[in-house]
């Protein structure tokens, strides 16, 4: 099945001349799911940029005013990585809505798909790692206030570990944080998830793949959510400039595939982000992006 698509224009905001965080991708990966005809136009829709008061149902405050009024610290935007501006701030609002909206779809339809998000490295009070806003925890929070879910889990397979997410999420048993990711790579002071998978550098396909195999199904029946979100983050990619894993490019369309039909053949509606992702080509990087969204398509509906 094809997946809905979010996308906004907003996704892409302006960057200096050089900056590593690859921002291009974001509209680059709609022109190739159009040009590849992995997104349907009656499929395709558009957020509105979270309000404040979505913002605040996972972050502070504080640091709500701080991003949106422009007022984030030299050394905040340091960790952040990213230089704040006014496309930067609707940038980061648009992404979480976007992701709010994912998951609405996601309950409609069974599965969808944001063309950006992923930013788990955002914790309550503040931002770090090319994140603002911690769309995921954003999403969850919406949808639990709204009483659309009672029971949520975040499968988070980035080769970072998803750090804000779980300290978001630390003391509400309603959302459940998995993550596999390197142990070896940032950051450097991990978070404690509900449950972390840390493997050394060099991890390829198989082992990968057999120990997802080994944890995923278990878990989804032990939590039995009503509805998962899935970071698809590419770099554990084996050529992927941050990643220190090995996976191959048919050990990520493997991953898809279990993370995919363990969700489909329990009918748990998923809501997939785009994570992380640091080819060394921009035309790489998307094309590892459109994994996902290909092997949606050779898929059974939910």
């Amino acid at each position: 099945m094809k997946p809905a698509v979010v996308h906004h224009p907003a996704y892409v905001a302006e960057l200096p001349p050089g900056h590593r965080f690859p921002m291009a991708k974001f509209g680059r990966l709609l022109a190739h799911l159009h040009e590849r005809k992995l997104v349907e136009p009656r499929r395709l829709f558009r957020p509105e940029p979270a309000p404040r008061s979505w913002l605040e149902l996972a972050h502070s405050g504080r640091y709500v005013t701080a991003v949106l009024e422009h007022g984030l610290d030299p050394a905040s935007q340091r960790r952040l990585g990213l230089p704040m501006s006014p496309a930067l701030a609707l940038r980061s609002r648009a992404a979480s809505a976007g992701t709010v909206l994912a998951a609405r779809l996601a309950l409609e339809h069974g599965l969808a798909c944001n063309t950006a998000g992923g930013s788990h490295h955002a914790m309550a009070d503040g931002g770090a790692g090319f994140c603002v806003f911690n769309d995921v925890a954003v999403a969850a929070a919406v949808l639990l206030t709204e009483g659309l879910v009672a029971r949520v889990l975040v499968i988070d397979l980035d080769v970072h570990q998803g750090d804000g997410t779980a300290e978001i999420f630390r003391n509400d048993p309603r959302v459940v944080t998995f993550s596999v990711h390197c142990r070896a790579n940032y950051p450097a002071r991990k978070t404690q998830s509900d449950l972390d998978v840390a493997l050394d550098p060099e991890v390829g396909d198989a082992p990968y793949l057999r120990l997802l195999d080994a944890v995923l199904p278990p878990l989804l029946d032990r939590v039995a959510p009503d509805l998962v979100f899935y970071n698809a983050g590419v770099d554990p990619h084996r050529d992927d400039r941050l990643g220190r894993l090995a996976l191959s490019d048919a050990g990520l369309a493997a991953r898809e595939a279990l993370v995919l039909e363990a969700c489909r053949r329990r009918a748990l509606p998923l809501a997939c982000v785009l994570g992380g992702g640091y080819a060394p080509t921009l035309d790489e990087l998307v094309a590892r992006h459109a994994i996902l969204h290909e092997v949606a398509r050779d898929l059974p509906a939910w």
